[in-house]
This record gives structure tokens, sequence and C-alpha cells, in this order.
């Protein structure tokens, strides 16, 4: 062999990166923020609500107690209707439905837009099945579409955190396999919330408290992991809000987790729940979690502007394997 061989045999290696001491590129962020606006936020808590809704529906469906036709009907309902909502806040966002036209040409499993575009479409034609079978009475029609629908409402409440933890977003990506379990924890607790003000309505005090209860489980499960990506996100560097944005989070968190979960666990704790407790309780939880995925798309959006979160996120140190993906923003 030629040349002088390398000590122990093995080629030079590159330095390792030197750490982050918090230096920019002239104050400039780093990575371009989403251009997404109010429209995808309530999107994504119409989505939510579609999909867990069509989950409870199948559920009511598969217990075959009669008792539950009138949450099944509602969740049915509930499940088209914010399909419907949620398609058009997406051609609004994207300006023109020949967007969306084009989107269903490409099918790309990579791109949790591409696989999103054909959950939606698929989640909204098989929600439309059902609840017209229901309401014309083809009863076995209905009970056809019903578990194909659930299954793509699994897919409607866990892919909207899928889309946002595939871009570059310092405040996304630092908690990515947290995201969709927060948007379907999310999607199930205002669903059941939902359909228990729906049960109320209809007199149906039974099926209500068991409406809350579900509901309870999953505002809790819901704070658990919103708590721990907050904590996630601080590890990684990501820069806590401050000022208004602090008291904006505050706010959310008080009306989609403190409030409700206060609310049920006094219903729970009586041997007479009192319904207007449970309904107080049941709107909590829809309008904090409307604010919960307005405050997350908005979070997101700010941490992008920071250069100091994109850059502590990236060291090799914070154990982050890689950021972005398909979808980048």
């Amino acid at each position: 062999m030629s040349g002088h061989p390398l000590p122990y045999g093995r080629p030079n290696m590159p330095a390792a990166p030197a750490a982050y001491r918090g230096e920019t590129y002239y104050g400039r962020a780093a990575v371009k923020h989403s251009p997404w606006d109010w429209r995808i936020g309530a999107y994504m808590f119409a989505a939510g609500m579609a999909g867990g809704s069509q989950i409870l529906a199948a559920l009511g469906e598969a217990s075959k107690d009669r008792r539950w036709d009138g949450m099944v009907r509602n969740a049915r309902t509930v499940a088209v209707v914010n399909a419907t909502v949620g398609g058009l806040l997406l051609i609004s966002d994207l300006k023109t439905p020949n967007r969306w036209y084009n989107m269903l040409r490409i099918f790309r499993p990579t791109s949790p837009m591409s696989m999103g575009s054909f959950v939606l479409t698929g989640f909204g034609t098989l929600s439309a099945a059902t609840l017209a079978g229901h309401a014309l009475g083809w009863r076995r029609a209905a009970r056809a579409a019903q578990v194909p629908a659930a299954l793509a409402g699994v897919g409607m409440t866990t892919y909207t955190g899928a889309l946002l933890a595939a871009t570059s977003t310092p405040a996304w990506s630092a908690s990515p396999r947290l995201l969709g379990a927060r948007t379907a924890s999310a999607g199930m607790a205002s669903a059941a919330a939902a359909l228990a003000l729906g049960e109320r309505a209809g007199g149906r005090g039974g099926t209500g408290q068991t409406l809350d209860r579900l509901a309870l489980l999953a505002t809790g499960l819901d704070l658990a992991l919103s708590l721990t990506a907050d904590a996630s996100k601080n590890r990684a560097g990501v820069e806590a809000p401050r000022g208004g944005e602090r008291m904006r989070r505050l706010s959310a968190y008080a009306l989609a987790h403190a409030l409700p979960l206060g609310l049920y666990a006094l219903n729970a704790g009586v041997r007479r729940p009192s319904p207007g407790v449970s309904v107080a309780a049941a709107l909590s939880v829809l309008v904090g979690q409307a604010l919960m995925r307005g405050h997350l798309l908005q979070s997101g959006q700010r941490s992008a502007t920071r250069p100091g979160d994109y850059f502590r996120l990236t060291q090799p140190s914070r154990g982050v394997q890689r950021i972005g993906g398909a979808g980048d923003a």
C-alpha cells in the first residue's frame, strides 16, 4: 500500500459542529412560516370533531343498543356537516377549487397533504353514505359504510397533526410524534362534548352521562399530551410564549382543559349529576378546543420567525434526528 496510513486505519473524520451560541444570519428567520390562517385552524377543529363523531357512531352502532340510535344519527350528521365545512375551508384557503381537484390527481404516500386530501374525500363520501342510509331507513347500507367511515375517521383525527409535524416549523417539529395523538384526543373530546349536548337536548340523559365520561377521559388525555409536548419544546430550546401569546395559551388551556375537567369531576362526584353543569362543561370543551387549534397554529408560525428556535432545535446535542420533510413550510 502506498502512502502513509492514517492513525488506526480510519479516514479523517469531520470536526464536530460547534455548539450554538445564539448566532443568526443578521437576525433573519431561518425558515419561512406557513401561509395558513384561521381557516386552517378552523379546519383542524372541524376535522377532529368529524372523525371523532364517526368513530362514536360506529361504537354506538356496534353496541346494538337502541338507546344509542339518536346519538348515532346525530354523530353521522355532525360528521357530514363538519366534513363539508372543512372542505369549504380548505378550498377557500387554496383560493380556487381547481387546486383541490389537482391534488387528487397525484397519490403521494410520503406527503401528509396528499394523503390528507384523499382521507378527507373518502371520509366525506363514506359519511354521506352512512347518513343517507340512516335517513332512508337502509340500515344494512348504513352499516356497510360505517366501518370504513370510522377507519377514515381515525385518519381525520390524526393526519392534521402529521401535516404540521412534517414541516420545518420549530414548535411543531420539536414533538412530531405527539401531534397526531394530540389532535386525535382533542377530536374525540370535541365529538363527545358535542354529542352529549345533543343527547341532553333530546332528553336522553343516560347516554349523555356516558358521553360526559368519555369527554372527561379524552380531555384528560389531551391535557397530558399537551403538557408533554410543551415540555419537549422547552427541552429542544423552543422559546416559551410571552406577553399576549402566553395569556392566549393560558386562556385556551383553561377553557379546553381546566374548566371542563373541574365541571365533569363535580358532576361525577354527586349522586344526581346536574344537566346544567354537563352543558357548561361541553360548551367549555368546544370553545376551548377551537382556541387550542388556533393557538397551536399561531404559536408554530411565531416560532418560525425566531431564528434561535430553529438553530437550537437542530443542534446534535438536542437529539433531534431530522427536522422538516414533505410539505416543508
